[in-house]
């Protein structure tokens, strides 16, 4: 069930908070706001159902700090929700308003404030391709980012996001260095701007907008290699996955993507197909040239180098990387609807074994599609396989009978912070932090369900 969101209270606030906020960009045409109040919820059947129908009352863009926080006061005024948004490419519905009210776009909050080596601070609305573009004549780009990076925010990654592209390299958002500072505004009548540093900063990672308005990040950088984009085609799923376990253990090799991908989820792939035979598994990989004569020898006998191109994010071009993470997804259901995924941690100490028995186990349900990583300082794997979908209590059972082997799933299926976590809770400090800056519960209500707000 979707959680309880307390709706607009009283239709002529609406009114009054538009006439405080005049001269800020609004929209109010339905059509319009409805259309921007979707993500990618529709990914997970489960969510489609609940979520199609839910849109906000008004579309408000702030160009600067100052214009957020006239928003936020006569928000916390009128007692009118607020969910903020950024690219909306996310999957859980982070960026869809169960209580209606204001859809914050922050996609005018796009500048970067400044960089230097090792660190960028940025605004939350700057798209991750564009802070990459600006950064690469210095020698710089963002450590990770989602597949979806052309399109998607750094603050709506920050936000509502985990990992993606690089996490092989350096672990997920929540790995310590990986978000350096975050400044926010907070929901009430006289609007404080809290900033955040340090582990501080976690406060905002992956809370759906509800613990504070971001109006900027600090993010730590990494070198920008000439990355080259590499499928191996392997007879079986076992090779592939060797090979990209192989190369992930190799700390010479300098690395972004490791993608192991079972059959028949290639033959999917669109332009990529001449590279994918059919009935073979593959191994996705982005390797920084210089690494490329090494991962060739590491890999060789697990498979055959079938493409070798230098990533291009250009006009017309396709990424790699476009092909991994939930792009995996979606390139299946770009043909066929019918299908969904799971979000899976598989154990270092057991990763072989489990990810092999959740493939057997479910082999009817499920075609393997692992991604690897680094969590707290080992090499194992985040998995989105491909579900064939069915029922919500064949999803529950397979979701179930992973946890009971040890696979932590941050289920894609429900819309709070708590139900969609590994640990099933709300971080504490989250808790505290959404107490302190948000009195009254208007950031993005519905999706931290044990928050009780301690204002009325």
């Amino acid at each position: 069930m979707t959680a309880a969101a307390p709706k607009l209270r009283d239709p002529s606030a609406l009114d009054a908070f538009l006439a405080e906020i005049d001269g800020v960009p609004t929209v109010l045409d339905p059509v319009v706001v409805r259309r921007r109040s979707r993500d990618f919820f529709w990914y997970s059947p489960v969510l489609n159902a609940e979520l199609k129908d839910k849109a906000a009352d008004v579309m408000v863009s702030p160009r600067d700090e100052a214009e957020v926080i006239r928003v936020a006061a006569a928000a916390a005024r009128h007692r009118i929700p607020i969910t903020p948004r950024g690219g909306a490419t996310g999957n859980y519905g982070q960026a869809v308003p169960l209580a209606g009210g204001i859809l914050l776009d922050m996609l005018a909050l796009d500048r970067i404030a400044w960089s230097k080596p090792g660190i960028v601070r940025v605004e939350p609305g700057a798209k991750m391709h564009d802070i990459d573009a600006a950064l690469r004549p210095t020698g710089w780009e963002l450590r990770m980012h989602p597949s979806t990076k052309r399109t998607a925010t750094i603050g709506g990654f920050v936000a509502g996001g985990s990992g993606g592209v690089g996490s092989v390299t350096y672990g997920g958002l929540r790995e310590p260095g990986n978000i350096l500072a975050a400044r926010v505004v907070t929901v009430e009548e006289t609007p404080r701007v809290i900033e955040l540093r340090g582990d501080a900063a976690q406060k905002i990672n992956r809370a759906y907008g509800t613990t504070g308005i971001i109006t900027m990040l600090e993010m730590p950088l990494a070198p920008a290699w000439p990355w080259v984009d590499v499928i191996l085609a392997c007879d079986t799923f076992e090779a592939a996955f060797a090979a990209g376990k192989a190369v992930a253990r190799a700390d010479g090799v300098v690395k972004k993507l490791l993608t192991p991908i079972d059959t028949p989820i290639p033959d999917y792939f669109g332009p990529l197909k001449p590279a994918c035979p059919a009935g073979k598994a593959v191994l996705l990989a982005m390797i920084a040239e210089p690494s490329l004569e090494v991962f060739r020898d590491i890999v060789a006998p697990f498979g055959t180098i079938t493409h070798e191109e230098p990533t291009d994010e250009g006009a017309g071009k396709v990424p790699l990387y476009e092909y991994a993470w939930n792009h995996t997804t979606l390139q299946w259901l770009k043909a066929d609807r019918s299908v969904t995924y799971l979000q899976c941690l598989f154990p270092p100490d057991r990763l072989e074994e489990t990810v092999f028995a959740m493939r057997e186990r479910f082999a009817e349900d499920l075609v393997a599609h692992c991604e690897f990583i680094r969590f707290a300082g080992s090499v194992t794997c985040s998995a989105l396989p491909v579900v064939r979908y069915t029922t919500k209590e064949r999803l529950d059972e397979m979701i179930a009978v992973h946890e009971a082997n040890g696979v932590l799933i941050a289920n894609p299926h429900v819309v709070t912070l708590e139900d969609g976590s590994r640990h099933k809770r709300a971080d504490a400090d989250q808790i505290g932090f959404k107490a302190e800056v948000d009195p009254y519960g208007l950031l993005n209500p519905g999706k931290m369900r044990t928050y009780v707000p301690r204002a009325g």
